[in-house]
């Protein structure tokens, strides 16, 4: 099942001894298009870091109560490796903070998740230290961990060549793999528009600079795209035709 991202911003998020804040924004990778980090707003519980929780330790998505499970203690966040506010996650950061949870590195591997296509739901017994990992240590070439903010592309132009098919409004995100498959957009006017979904597997390239996101796609003979109340949506909703 599909869910809607932005339906998700505000949630609370309760470790297994209470809660930690709320759902500030996803960081998401641009070569695979896979949810990497939810973003916690801790409120003052720790201020002045950016507190990161992995799918691999995220729970049920109870959408009815709008409370994300994250199977972990305010204790083992509270300890996890720290990153500075509005600092971006390097690669050189995420070995570390995967190191401290003993999970497997989703970059080592052909699935989407290093070895698997589905994030891992249970802690291991002892760190996953994998010999094949190269040592910590300063590169440039280990600075970009290709992660972006789904709330900083929010409003992008969505274009197919030179046309401009309107912007993205939304994402839809497998609620197991943590995959965002599909954009919606908003092809008309702010207020009025219809909403469009585009498979992200069309998406051609996204252009920071531009604010633009260019798509092997059109939304024009594309149904409008209603989400329902609980942001749940079938698989099979209809694709966008392509040119």
């Amino acid at each position: 099942m599909l869910r809607s991202i932005k339906q998700l911003y505000g949630n609370k998020l309760g470790a297994s001894d209470g809660e930690i804040g709320h759902v500030k924004d996803f960081y998401f990778d641009d070569q695979n298009w896979a949810i990497r980090y939810l973003v916690v707003d801790t409120g003052d519980w720790l201020p002045g870091r950016q507190v990161l929780i992995s799918p691999h330790a995220l729970g049920r998505l109870d959408q009815p109560e709008k409370v994300v499970r994250v199977n972990l203690t305010r204790k083992q966040i509270e300890d996890s490796p720290s990153i500075e506010l509005h600092k971006p996650v390097s690669r050189q950061y995420e070995e570390e903070y995967y190191r401290y949870f003993g999970w497997p590195h989703y970059w080592q591997g052909s699935g989407l998740w290093g070895m698997s296509g589905f994030p891992i739901l249970e802690l291991p017994a002892k760190p996953l230290l994998s010999e094949s990992a190269p040592p910590d240590g300063p590169g440039p070439e280990r600075a970009d961990a290709h992660l972006r903010s789904t709330q900083a592309l929010d409003n992008y132009h969505v274009r197919t060549g030179d046309v401009k098919r309107g912007h993205i409004c939304d994402f839809m995100m497998d609620a197991q793999s943590w995959a965002i498959g599909q954009l919606v957009v908003k092809t008309g006017s702010r207020f009025s528009g219809e909403e469009s979904l585009i498979p992200t597997k069309e998406v051609d390239r996204i252009s920071y600079e531009e604010s633009t996101v260019f798509v092997n796609a059109t939304v024009d003979q594309s149904p409008p795209h209603d989400l329902v109340s609980d942001a749940v949506v079938d698989r099979t909703l209809p694709a966008i035709p392509l040119l």
